[in-house]
Parts: structure tokens; C-alpha cells; sequence
């Protein structure tokens, strides 16, 4: 049985969302947010206490983009996947990483430095610099947009929710609205998919049954624990 543990929107949206894609059974642990202090028999499991993590037997797993292209290859056949014979090959991998290396990282240090961090450590240039560095960033998927609505291979692929969590991310941070029009339309085209609402749906009645805070992660707690 795979077993996912989970903050609410947090990074571990990823591979929750590529479950419900893939229609994988799966058991959903939600924590509270951040889980390295608020749960802290979560350390044996991850001891960076992190989210997320994902075990599928033996394997346990931390790292969200790669959970992904594991669950593609793994759990496959399916369009999710690029192989490695296809032409897109290669850019998929790069969007994959591209989603959390050069998208989402940028976007911790304006919830630390613009949210978190306790007023008189708070650094309005850092949160104004990166902000700018983010939306910078988006160039490069608004020019692969204008080539088609996916990223790479002329379909939806675990590229494209390694790319859209970020897009939730900066969304939750009031970003949206600075979208070039490309990026913006492919958010909402995201928000549409039937897998998305459903991962929306299992994170928010898991966390009913469960007890825990209904409050994005995001929004709720150091980022270094997304």
C-alpha cells in the first residue's frame, strides 16, 4: 500500500495530485503544519521533518518532483510519463525539476521574510527581490505555452503538476494576478482537471477526519517544512 504524509497544499500536493491522476490506491497521513514541531513522532518516519514523505512498501521517499517521476515510471504505463525514446524526453525531465528548483524555492524565502519571520526580522527587499526573481522565472513557461496548453510532449504530464503546485503556491501568496496571460490561462486550465479537484477534495475530507487546522500549509507555518 502506498502511504502519503501530507500538509495541507503543502509540497507533498504533488504527488498527491499524480495519485489521484494515476487513480492509485493510497492511504493519506495529514499533519499539522509545521510537522518537525507540531508532530514530532513524524521524525522517525522523515527525520528532516518534512513533507513530503511517501513510502510504497519499502521505499520512502522525500523529495516531491521526484516522487513524481517515480509514481510515472513506476506505476505506469501512463501519459504522465515521457519516455525516453520521446522527442521531449529531456524537457520533461527539466520541467520537472524546474517546477521546485527554480519556481518554488524562490517563493519560501517571500513566506519567511514577508509572512513568518516575527516583524523585526522581517526583510521587505528580500520579499521584493525574489518576488521579481519568481515572476522573472515565468518567462520560460510563458514562452512554452505559446507552443501549446502543456508543457512538453503535446500533453498533460507529471511535468505539468511539478510546474502547476508552484503556480498554487504563488497563487496562495496573491501572485496570480501578475501571471503573464499564457501562464495565467494554464493555471486555471490546472485547476480544472478532474485529478486536481479530487486530490483538493481528499486532502480537505482527510483532514476533517483527521482533525487537522483546514489552513493551507503555506499560509500556516515555516516554509522549510513544505
Amino acid at each position: 500500500m502506498i502511504t502519503l504524509y501530507h500538509c495541507l497544499s503543502a509540497r507533498s500536493f504533488r504527488p498527491l495530485w499524480m495519485l489521484e491522476e494515476l487513480g492509485l490506491a493510497y492511504q493519506l497521513k495529514m499533519l499539522p503544519f509545521p510537522p518537525r514541531a507540531l508532530a514530532r513522532e513524524y521524525l522517525e518516519i522523515n527525520p528532516l521533518g518534512t513533507v513530503p514523505a511517501f513510502r510504497d512498501g519499502e521505499l520512502l521517499m522525500t523529495e516531491s518532483a521526484a516522487i513524481c517521476e517515480y509514481l510515472a515510471r513506476r506505476h505506469g504505463p501512463t501519459p504522465l510519463n515521457v519516455a525516453v525514446d520521446e522527442a521531449d524526453f529531456g524537457a520533461w525531465l527539466n520541467w520537472l525539476h524546474f517546477g521546485e528548483a527554480t519556481l518554488t524555492f524562490p517563493q519560501t524565502l517571500l513566506l519567511r521574510y514577508g509572512r513568518f519571520e516575527p516583524q523585526e526580522r522581517r526583510q521587505p527587499q528580500v520579499v521584493e527581490d525574489y518576488t521579481r526573481w519568481f515572476l522573472g522565472r515565468l518567462r520560460g513557461v510563458d514562452a512554452a505555452l505559446q507552443h501549446g496548453e502543456h508543457l512538453c510532449a503535446g500533453r498533460f504530464t507529471a511535468a505539468d503538476i511539478s510546474v502547476g503546485y508552484a503556480l498554487m503556491l504563488a497563487a496562495y501568496q496573491g501572485l496570480e494576478a501578475q501571471f503573464p496571460p499564457a501562464v495565467r490561462a494554464y493555471w486555471q486550465r490546472l485547476q480544472s482537471r478532474a485529478g486536481f479537484q479530487r486530490a483538493l477534495a481528499a486532502q480537505e475530507n482527510a483532514a476533517r477526519e483527521q482533525g487537522i487546522e483546514p489552513t493551507p500549509a503555506p499560509l500556516a507555518g515555516p516554509p522549510a517544512d513544505g
